[in-house]
């Protein structure tokens, strides 16, 4: 049985994730830090507080495993100091939470192109993400780099109803992915790591590994 932690509940691929461990009878704890509070779940402990670091230290409990499904973009952040915030500092803080808590294993969702050698913003901030968490050597690290995400939003991405009709046809690792899919595979990986140490997943393996499940 596992104790879970997960922070980005409330996203595209997290409030998948959240749903999937709740159905999973390997999981007996799950704690979910949020902004906002979530829907009551049962057997979900769900702190919350406008500060996320503030609800993640609200977590005590020793956790096995942690996923982080944080991300936002920086058009959504307000600028780029907010957007680093998201997606660096929290994603960081979680992961020395998790740690300092017992868990062995860490899963992300990060980004495909992520590099901290980028010229894209966007990109250049997911690569020193995953470089920071390769620092910490963790003895399983699982990052997941999917391509577009498709999914409902509450409020659609200019940029992802723009480009979505494009990546829907693109070949490979390039093709936009479904959030549930994503989540599918995370969950599979949590559970039953294939791989020892640092885990890189491409959006193509993500899919294959989500079939696998379906």
């Amino acid at each position: 049985m596992s104790q879970v932690l997960i922070t980005g509940a409330t996203g595209l691929v997290g409030d998948h994730l959240l749903r999937l461990l709740i159905q999973d009878r390997r999981v007996n704890y799950i704690a979910a830090p949020t902004r906002r509070p979530l829907a009551d779940l049962s057997g979900v402990f769900n702190p919350h507080d406008p500060q996320l670091t503030d609800a993640l230290a609200q977590v005590q409990d020793p956790i096995d495993i942690a996923f982080c499904c944080l991300g936002t973009t920086r058009r959504e952040a307000g600028s780029k100091e907010a957007f680093i915030h998201a997606d660096y500092t929290l994603v960081v803080d979680t992961a020395l939470t998790a740690k300092k808590l017992g868990a062995k294993h860490f899963l992300v969702v990060s980004a495909l192109g992520a590099s901290a050698g980028s010229p894209f913003f966007y990109n250049q901030v997911k690569g020193k993400m995953e470089d920071a968490l390769i620092a910490q050597k963790w003895e399983q690290l699982t990052i997941v780099r999917p391509s577009m995400l498709i999914g409902h939003r509450d409020e659609r991405r200019f940029n992802e109803s723009i480009l979505a009709p494009l990546f829907r046809i693109l070949p490979g690792n390039w093709k936009s992915i479904e959030a549930r899919d994503v989540a599918r595979a995370m969950l599979k990986e949590g559970l039953a790591p294939s791989k020892a140490g640092v885990n890189i997943i491409p959006s193509a393996k993500l899919r294959e590994i989500a079939q696998g499940e379906a």
